[in-house]
């Protein structure tokens, strides 16, 4: 029996909306490990469309682990989209240089640092994660859910905020299971 390679783009024939991203995302502040899949309505290239307020400047990285599932119009929000709320102004002045760069000098814009999505993480249709969340390892994350804290691994959560629905096993399987990663 052959293991699927991991290299392949569109790994179900004839189905072009999944397609497996660690070969097909081009962000070099976006890392995907081996056979996590996207599966768009639309266009797999939305992926990147939905990883909003990315900007190069800032430096924070996405970062999802192996076995990922995520599904159609799953947008992470980075830290570019967060704006200094201890200045006189929330405008970001500074970012568009020439007589303002120094506008906000000795002001630190906030940040939440790296969005990591662990391994074997489904992510439902349309669920949005905020700047520096972590999700654990083999989590599920609901449907229209938005997340702005971190999911322990083997847990079940959603809503607007999201919260936890339930572990997915007791503690003992889930301790089990660790060990045998």
């Amino acid at each position: 029996m052959k293991i699927p390679d991991s290299n392949t783009i569109f790994p179900l024939e004839n189905y072009k909306n999944l397609c497996s991203l660690k070969n097909y995302v081009k962000n070099p502040n976006i890392r995907i490990g081996e056979y996590t899949y996207y599966d768009d309505f639309e266009d797999e290239i939305n992926i990147e469309k939905n990883v909003k307020y990315h900007f190069d400047f800032i430096g924070d990285k996405l970062i999802i682990g192996k076995l990922c599932m995520i599904a159609s119009g799953v947008q992470f929000v980075m830290n570019g989209g967060k704006h200094l709320t201890e200045a006189i102004t929330v405008y970001p002045l500074a970012i568009f240089g020439d007589a303002w760069q120094d506008a906000m000098k000795n002001k630190k814009y906030p940040t939440e640092g790296n969005t990591i999505i662990d391994n074997d993480v489904w992510l439902g249709f349309d669920a949005t994660i905020m700047p520096g969340v972590k999700i654990g390892d083999v989590a599920i994350i609901a449907s229209k859910s938005v997340f702005t804290n971190n999911v322990e691994p083997y847990t079940i959560v959603g809503g607007k905020p999201a919260k936890i629905i339930r572990k997915r096993f007791s503690d003992e399987k889930i301790n089990a299971l660790f060990n045998l990663k």
